[in-house]
């Protein structure tokens, strides 16, 4: 059985629609009109134990409604949704001592209290036990460098240090599950890796299921084995990467430094994109050749020195499918 399940949720925003004018702001107080906005549209979702999933989509696709509904902050118009054989939004406070949750633009950190207090803090609401409270610190400071700014107030913390003591609050109680909203957003590219290690080996030692949202595919190809892309509220797509990368790239380059500078490959179905000197790069079409084929007709066709592969990045095959579906 599957650890968190949605089917078939639905979730709807009511907004009042206000008339302008004097005759018209008399109207939205005695007779209010209102418009229904669907964030989540009839979504399906199941999601194993352990598992560690990317859940992407363009702003306003419903990643953080979705979200929402998980950690039992908002209630679903419809629909079926448990995690850990817990409804979130009934057993608020039991599921609670079971999850995470870390959001990129708030945090869970005092502006006057040093991490450490905030700690201790969390170890009181969630009585965790002593034992069990101080190998987690431990752990923490030795994968987010916790130790450097334990005794700082937040006020004092750089971005990166805040989601780093930010993380530590949402896994110090060993939950089951942790969501992320954007938890690397603003951060430097030393900070994303650290983060990106972090959540691999919580992942690792406890078998912590995860559920990350962001725009950076790169956190998406770091950090998890398996993709789920939504828009308009709806599931495009729910599975691994490489099969993503097959199903939705158009193709792949071809990278090829020829013995002879003048050469050139004859074969309509490579497209030369750039040449500099004896160096070429091709785009190759999954139709004509898959890039093995492609190898294989190279080396028999033409005298190389080199030659290399380049994959279409991930996060160019996402921005072609947002513009396809807006």
């Amino acid at each position: 059985m599957a650890y968190i399940e949605l089917h078939d949720v639905v979730k709807d925003f009511k907004i009042k629609n206000r008339r302008n004018g004097a005759f018209g702001n008399v109207k939205n107080f005695f007779a209010p009109q209102y418009l229904t906005k669907r964030a989540v549209d009839h979504i399906s979702l199941e999601i194993n134990r352990g598992e560690m999933v990317g859940y992407i989509g363009p702003n306003g696709a419903g990643k953080s409604t979705t979200i929402k509904i998980l950690t039992g902050i908002l209630l679903p118009t419809s629909g079926y949704v448990k995690v850990g054989n817990l409804e979130p939004y009934k057993n608020r406070k039991q599921h609670a001592l079971h999850m995470g949750a870390v959001f990129g633009q708030r945090s869970q950190l005092l502006w006057d209290l040093p991490v450490q207090d905030a700690l201790d803090l969390f170890r009181g609401m969630y009585r965790i036990e002593e034992k069990t409270y101080k190998k987690n610190v431990e752990m923490f400071c030795d994968l987010l460098g916790l130790d450097q700014f334990l005794m700082q107030p937040a006020r004092q913390l750089s971005l990166g240090q805040k989601m780093r003591a930010n993380l530590a609050l949402a896994l110090i109680h060993d939950p089951d599950v942790v969501y992320l909203d954007e938890p690397t957003i603003g951060l430097d590219v030393l900070a994303k890796d650290n983060i990106r290690a972090f959540l691999r080996e919580i992942n690792k030692e406890k078998n912590t299921t995860v559920l990350l949202t962001t725009h950076d595919m790169t956190d998406i190809e770091s950090v998890c084995d398996r993709l789920v892309l939504i828009n308009s509220g709806s599931v495009l797509y729910d599975g691994g990467l490489n099969a993503f990368k097959e199903q939705y790239s158009k193709g792949y380059s071809i990278r090829v430094t020829f013995a002879d500078p003048k050469e050139a490959i004859q074969d309509t179905r490579f497209e030369l994109i750039e040449k500099k000197d004896a160096e070429s790069i091709y785009h190759v079409s999954q139709s004509d050749f898959q890039p093995g084929e492609a190898l294989a007709f190279l080396a028999s066709h033409c005298k190389m020195q080199d030659i290399s592969i380049i994959e279409t990045p991930i996060e160019e095959i996402v921005k072609a499918i947002y513009k396809h579906e807006a």
